[in-house]
């Protein structure tokens, strides 16, 4: 008998600290760890902490900032602190960060003393549209990208956009490219509306964080395992993940954001659509010139191309060693499983340079 995993509620706003604090006065939580990088620990720890109301001793343990350090020796020097800091069973850990720290410390908690409570307070674009929900929790392997890892829902998600304030452009671009993904696999109004930043205010912001929520809610709520479904939230990510990983290691090459990678995929993968699925052409070139407006052109070698096809392989939805993509027929209509030859693959990073 199939068991369903509940999504865990998502507050906004000052609704969010209305229902953590009623969480913390209904709960019996021994300790409170709230777990920060250097970024998140000097411009986003002050304004949270008063936002707590609760007696219960709080305890702020902070972690290096950035990609490199979502590994497993980071989760042993979190780990050892818990015990060292008589972190139990009761205790609970405030994720407060962007994707690597909501990843990395929704894994510390799920694997601690064997599970303890945990709550992700998203402060990037990125990690509130995308790394808080849906309860994915994991490190990198190497410069595999989330390769060990469970699937575990926090008690809440807290979604404040006031903490978006302390992002540079580039921060809030690579965090775009997930709302940009919500559109093209769910609604074409919604890309239409993300698209048009001309007129986007704080407001129109928030719209869009809540929409993109729910898009992605609805979908882990009908395949919270990712058996089938849940598949389509990696478009551009097969491709886009390879890249990522590639450019993070390589010694000569300069780390991409996580959205500039998937920037990239989003193109090459719209592209095999079209050779393959029939996507229609104009709105290749539509989807093609808009993120290459919105996100720097990055060039790639021969042999670039080759070390990142080699990269495929790891990729997690691979299944019976067969590269499984993630395609679209038009607008809104995601195609899981779909086979690419190389050659294809080589094709759209042509493509790629050539717009």
């Amino acid at each position: 008998m199939a068991t369903l995993v509940q999504q865990a509620p998502v507050y906004f706003s000052q609704d969010a600290y209305e229902q953590f604090n009623d969480y913390l006065s209904r709960t019996n939580h021994s300790v409170i760890f709230v777990l920060v990088d250097s970024n998140t620990h000097n411009y986003c720890l002050n304004t949270f902490l008063q936002k707590i109301a609760t007696e219960i001793p709080v305890e702020v343990i902070e972690m290096e900032a950035g990609e490199e350090n979502k590994n497993i020796e980071t989760c042993s020097g979190i780990w050892n602190v818990l015990s060292e800091l008589n972190g139990d069973r009761k205790s609970l850990i405030i994720n407060l960060g962007g994707g690597v720290v909501t990843d990395l410390g929704g894994f510390v908690a799920s694997t601690f003393k064997r599970g303890i409570s945990f709550i992700n307070v998203p402060t990037s674009l990125l990690s509130m549209v995308d790394a808080s929900v849906g309860g994915k929790t994991g490190v990198d392997l190497g410069n595999l990208k989330n390769q060990i890892g469970v699937i575990n829902q926090p008690e809440m998600v807290l979604i404040d956009s006031l903490y978006l304030k302390t992002l540079s452009a580039k921060e809030m671009r690579s965090g775009l490219a997930e709302i940009l993904k919500h559109g093209l696999i769910a609604s074409e109004d919604y890309w239409q509306k993300a698209t048009n930043l001309e007129n986007l205010g704080l407001q129109d912001l928030d719209e869009l964080i809540k929409e993109s929520v729910v898009i992605k809610t609805k979908v882990v709520i009908g395949d919270p395992l990712e058996t089938g479904l849940r598949k389509t939230l990696n478009y551009g990510h097969t491709l886009g993940h390879a890249i990522e990983s590639y450019f993070l290691t390589h010694p000569n090459k300069e780390t991409l954001l996580h959205g500039e990678a998937i920037a990239i995929g989003m193109i090459l993968t719209t592209y095999l659509s079209s050779q393959l699925l029939g996507f229609p052409e104009e709105k290749l070139m539509e989807i093609t010139h808009k993120l290459n407006e919105l996100y720097p052109k990055i060039e790639f070698k021969k042999d670039d191309i080759e070390q990142i096809i080699d990269l495929l392989k790891f990729d997690k939805k691979n299944e019976y060693g067969k590269i499984n993509f993630v395609l679209l027929k038009n607008m809104a209509e995601p195609m899981i499983d779909q086979g690419v030859n190389n050659d294809l693959i080589i094709r759209a990073f042509e493509f790629y340079q050539k717009n």
